[in-house]
């Protein structure tokens, strides 16, 4: 009986920490976005491959149940890596991995971190694929759902970030 029981909970805190969230490519969600009656956001994890932080990010912010949930819920979410090789058209224009020292960088990464390439950088788009705003940096579960909740519920449109987030306070 008591391993019957010890099964149980192990099953259950497996599921109540397996929620992951399905991340897709710039293109599926470009392509999500054009749909009719579409109403989500668009969020982008803009790594690289050599990043610690990202590691990071990804296994205690993105991983966190809270912080899934939300995410897949209210935005198409998107890994993107800054220096990735495949060339990538949207709204007419190639953006292409443009070699430069050691590494390179891709355009579209350029574009979206508006020439500040620093890493973990996530982006929040709207629904209509315009720029909300970069975020550049680690942030923990609570802060990233503070961020993530200010751009997911459209309080962006009824209150400027230091009034959501009491800076000054």
């Amino acid at each position: 009986m008591k391993q019957l029981l010890l099964v149980i909970t192990f099953l259950a805190s497996l599921g109540l920490s397996a929620q992951d969230i399905n991340w897709i490519s710039f293109e599926e969600a470009v392509n999500l976005t054009q749909k009719e009656g579409n109403t989500k956001k668009v969020f982008i994890d803009v790594y690289t491959d050599w990043c610690g932080w990202c590691k990071k990010m990804d296994k205690d912010t993105f991983q966190n149940p809270e912080v899934a949930a939300y995410m897949q819920a209210n935005f198409y979410m998107v890994k993107f890596n800054a220096e990735g090789k495949e060339p990538i058209e949207y709204e007419g224009k190639t953006f292409k991995y443009v070699p430069s020292g050691k590494r390179g960088y891709h355009e579209l990464a350029a574009a979206l971190l508006q020439g500040r390439l620093s890493y973990p950088t996530v982006v929040f788009l709207d629904k209509d694929l315009k720029m909300l705003s970069p975020v550049p940096g680690y942030q923990k579960v609570q802060p990233f759902m503070q961020i993530a909740k200010y751009f997911g519920e459209n309080i962006y449109k009824e209150k400027d970030w230091k009034t959501y987030a009491g800076v000054g306070k």
